[in-house]
Order: structure tokens, then C-alpha cells, then sequence
């Protein structure tokens, strides 16, 4: 592993990034089957064929330090777009559909952080397990806690990690424990804005975990906080479960539709993102694209909750940008490769196949731009900041034998995403500096 000691570090390996949405034929696809990744102070300075690169910094005098990895393959690090910090402890429990699960599992696990050391305790294991996994960047839930906000940033801080996360916002129907009212959580939540928004790679994101557990009061000033910080992000859950959209219904007959809701207080926009979305209606997907908000698609949990399938080609008609996320707890894996496999079988479902181009672009630079992070990361764009993974693609003896029969690039791909797991992630690499190996 290297001390990074040198300004300059360039890495040889198998490189693969994305330059656009990628087409089934490659174009948007850029592959160095042995390329030279230049790293300067943290960022992307250069990226070419290894044997051209390395000709041009000798020529230009440029000392640097050289780390090869032929034999393993370089990749932007993984964007996870819908995650929950507080629900690592709960990962992989028996039996519940969406709703029992919160009041069984999710609200018991969460009302432990109002002990501010076991908070940052658990913030720095989840931290870590994220980058052990290849996932550089995600949007993130706490819990109501405000101290649970800051010991997550800490521990993002302390890898130099870029992180959007915020405090959930309930006031009712949750156990009293975890009731904030629309004033303290207003309060609260501003003074964490204050507090983390902007500050080093951090980004704040306005949190009401969903429309049944707060109060029209509530979300009036959650609409009010996203009016005052224009800059913040704003996520939620949406019509993951049938019953869910029934009692929404129930609690707020005077709109058309679940999305109305949101709509009704302001919460859609560009950097609002909506987890699960399985079961919107043609109007809602309208809205949704009408005003640029984005969906989480988040299979793992989807299937684990029983909530339904989720169809991606409906979303593509009506042009609403989805991001992919591993929603643990309820989803069953911290990594994005076991993701991207349920989101292929999900898919194959709803009779769309799902391409290891597309699968792969979604981890980083589709997650990107749907985040609007796409100036700072997900690709290696020459400034940008070198957030990446390096892969094995040889991590066990099975997909060893079966690389060794794929010969396409696509090919590959398509093996990593089905087999794959966190044993291919060698190192991840966040500002250019080793955080996991």
C-alpha cells in the first residue's frame, strides 16, 4: 500500500470510467486495458494509456511516485443514493413487511442513539463498512437525533469522505422517544445546515422519513427550510408498500396522490430524492419529471421487504432520472455489485435486461448527476477529485475460471455484477489517499 508520500501518484491498471450514459454498443464507455491513472494533490490529473502517460510525465519532468496493479482494474468509487446510518445493528432480520418493520426493528434500533458515544461508535463502523464495500459517497438518514447528524459527518470528515446526510424528522406515529415537534425539528435541523452544509466535502439533506410520521405542520417547515437554503438536498421514502399509500391516503385525503403531498409543501426539486417509488401512478411519474426529482431505486430491500418491483423502463418513458442504492438495513448488503445483481433479476421481471454498461455508469457517474455532484466526482475527469476503487476481478476461484473464459468487455462486467461481492474490492481510495485495503 502506498504513504502517498510523493504529490504525484500514478496508477497502472485495467482503468473503466464512463463519460455519459452509456450505449449497449460502448459509446460513453472509455476502457485502458492497461492504463495510468495520474493522481495530484488528491485529483485527477491525467488518464491515458499507460505506456503514452508515462512517456508524456517523463517529458515534462513530472516526479511521481508509480503503483502498479496490473492485473486488477481501476473504477470510480461507488455512489450509494439511499442508505440508513442507524440500521447496520438490524441488517439481514427475519420476517417483516415495510411497516411492522419500522415499529419492530427500525424505531428499537434507532432510539439507542440518543446515547451520544454508541452514535459516533456506530457512525465510524458504518463509515468504514462503506469503503470497505467500494462506496465512496451516499445519501445518508440518521436518526432524530441531532448529536447522531454530527458524529456521522465526523466520521466522514475523518476519511475525507463526501456525504450527504441529515436528522429525520418525525412527529408522530413513532414511538415518544423519537418525536421531534415542527419547531425543534425545524430549529435543529437549520442549526445542523449551519453546522455541516459546505463544510470540507459534507452536504447537508433535509430529512422527514415519510409522509405518515409528520404532521402537516412538520412538513410546512421542512418546505420552509428547503425555501431557505436553496442549496440543500431534501429525501424521503415514497410508495414502497401498498398499505403505506393507503394509510398516506387516509392521513391526507385532501391530495390526488401520494407525491401530491410532498408537492403540496415543496419538497420536489432537482436535489430531492425519493426512495423506492414501486408503485406511482402516471401522474406522479409526470410530476416527478416536470420538475426534475429523482428516484432511489433500492432492489435489495425491495424484494426483502416484499414491497414489489420496481420498473425501471416506466421511469425511463417518462424521463425521470433514477439513482441505485443499497437501502440497508432492510436492504441486505452494504455492497453495490450484490445491489446492481437483485436490480438484474428485479428487471428481468418486468422483461427489461438490464446491461452491465448501464449497471456500472448508474455506481458512478449516473449516481453522480443525479446527486448534481457530477463537477466533483464519478468519473476521471481531469480535476476532479480521485475518489476510486481497485478491483479484483480474481477474488475467488470460481470467478477466476470464469474471467478466464469472457473475452468482451461487457462480458466482464456482467460477471462482476452477478458473482461479485465485497471480497472483489481490493482498495478504495478517497482524495487520492488509501482508506480500505
Amino acid at each position: 500500500m502506498s504513504n502517498n508520500s510523493s504529490a504525484v501518484q500514478a496508477y497502472r491498471a485495467s482503468i473503466l470510467h464512463f463519460t455519459k450514459a452509456p450505449t449497449v454498443t460502448g459509446e460513453g464507455v472509455v476502457f485502458f486495458d492497461d492504463g495510468l491513472l495520474v493522481v495530484r494533490d488528491g485529483k485527477i490529473y491525467a488518464l491515458d494509456h499507460a505506456e503514452t502517460l508515462l512517456t508524456e510525465l517523463k517529458l515534462q519532468n513530472i516526479e511521481f511516485e508509480l503503483i502498479d496493479k496490473t492485473g486488477q482494474w481501476i473504477m470510480p468509487g461507488f455512489i450509494d443514493s439511499h442508505i440508513h446510518f442507524p440500521q447496520i445493528n438490524i441488517i439481514g432480520s427475519y420476517g417483516e413487511k415495510l411497516l411492522d418493520w419500522l415499529n419492530n426493528y427500525t424505531f428499537p434500533a434507532e432510539m439507542k442513539f440518543s446515547n451520544k458515544a454508541y452514535a459516533e461508535q456506530i457512525a465510524d463502523v458504518f463509515v468504514q463498512e462503506l469503503l470497505a464495500s467500494g462506496t465512496t459517497t451516499a445519501m445518508v438518514y440518521c436518526t432524530v437525533h441531532e448529536h447522531s447528524v454530527d458524529a456521522f459527518f465526523q466520521a466522514s470528515q475523518k476519511y475525507g469522505t463526501c456525504m450527504l446526510a441529515g436528522k429525520v424528522l418525525m412527529d408522530r406515529h413513532c414511538p415518544e422517544a423519537l418525536r421531534d415537534t415542527p419547531i425543534t425539528g425545524y430549529e435543529q435541523s437549520q442549526a445542523l445546515i449551519d453546522r455541516w452544509h459546505g463544510n470540507g466535502r459534507q452536504l447537508y439533506t433535509v430529512t422527514p422519513r415519510f409522509a405518515p410520521t409528520s404532521t402537516p405542520e412538520q412538513l410546512t417547515f421542512t418546505g420552509k427550510l428547503l425555501q431557505e437554503n436553496t442549496s440543500v438536498y431534501m429525501q424521503t421514502h415514497l410508495s414502497e408498500n401498498i398499505g403505506e399509500i393507503a394509510w398516506v391516503k387516509e392521513l391526507y385525503p385532501q391530495y390526488k396522490n401520494y407525491l401530491d403531498v410532498y408537492d403540496g409543501f415543496g419538497l420536489l426539486g432537482s436535489r430531492s430524492v425519493f426512495g423506492h417509488c414501486i408503485h406511482l401512478s402516471d401522474d406522479e411519474l409526470t410530476r416527478m419529471s416536470e420538475t426534475n426529482s429523482k428516484i432511489a431505486f433500492c432492489p435489495t430491500s425491495n424484494l426483502f421487504l416484499g414491497s414489489g418491483l420496481f420498473e425501471l423502463q416506466k421511469a425511463k418513458d417518462f424521463a425521470v432520472k433514477t439513482s441505485i442504492a443499497t437501502d440497508v438495513g432492510a436492504g441486505t448488503s452494504f455492497c453495490q455489485l450484490q445491489t446492481l445483481a437483485e436490480a438484474y433479476k428485479v428487471n428481468q421481471l418486468n422483461d427489461y435486461a438490464l446491461h452491465p454498461f448501464e449497471a456500472f455508469y448508474w455506481l458512478t457517474l449516473g449516481n453522480a448527476e443525479c446527486l448534481e455532484l457530477e463537477q466533483n466526482i464519478g468519473n476521471f475527469e481531469t480535476n476532479k477529485i480521485a475518489d476510486f476503487i481497485v478491483l479484483d476481478f480474481e477474488s475467488t476461484p470460481l470467478m477466476k475460471h470464469r474471467m478466464s473464459l469472457c473475452n468482451e468487455l461487457h462480458e466482464k462486467l456482467f460477471l462482476l455484477m452477478t458473482i461479485g461481492d465485497d471480497r472483489n474490492i481490493s482498495e478504495t481510495y478517497v482524495a487520492g489517499k488509501c482508506v480500505y485495503s
